[in-house]
């Protein structure tokens, strides 16, 4: 895989993984391709986007900030645990920061593997961890004024396929 040409690097613990966060967009497609080989037989991506909405809060843009070295080591963190979970070829996650406007792209999980199971399941549970463990903080503002996004108990129920149980409150 490439060296990332933007944003921080990896965590240098395997090669095999990708991590950027950055302020700057990211093209989709030339970062999925990157993560294609002869040995990959399935790659599995989610990329998400600013929403216009929020609930009933319209949403005029989106602001993220984060701690760099504390954002890294957790992104390295769940990465890395998806690495030992599952046998991939590649993983790739770019995190965005800063502020976005509606329909911008935030974030992309990739996950690259011989067969289609390990891609899909590794990339899920890499989403579903960067919801609840990745210490970003998010600002909505629009017409009605603007607020701190709150964690989402669907976002930690989600986890409930990983760990068989939802965290508490205040777990990691």
């Amino acid at each position: 895989m490439p060296a990332p040409s933007s944003g921080n690097p990896g965590t240098g613990d395997d090669a095999r993984c990708r991590i950027l966060v950055q302020e700057q967009d990211f093209d989709p497609g030339a970062q999925i391709e990157a993560l294609r080989s002869t040995t990959t037989g399935a790659i599995v991506s989610f990329v998400g986007i600013a929403r216009d909405f929020s609930g009933d809060f319209p949403v005029g843009q989106i602001t993220l900030e984060h701690y760099p070295g504390m954002t890294q080591k957790s992104l390295g963190d769940i990465a890395a645990r998806a690495l030992a979970r599952w046998d991939l070829a590649a993983l790739c996650v770019i995190h965005r920061f800063g502020t976005l406007a509606p329909g911008d792209r935030i974030v992309l999980v990739a996950a690259a593997s011989r067969h289609r199971d390990a891609a899909f399941d590794a990339c899920r549970y890499v989403v579903d961890y960067l919801k609840t463990e990745a210490p970003f903080w998010k600002r909505e503002s629009g017409a009605l004024g603007s607020r701190w996004v709150q964690a989402k108990d669907s976002d930690d129920q989600a986890l409930e396929r990983w760990t068989g149980s939802a965290p508490g409150p205040g777990a990691a």
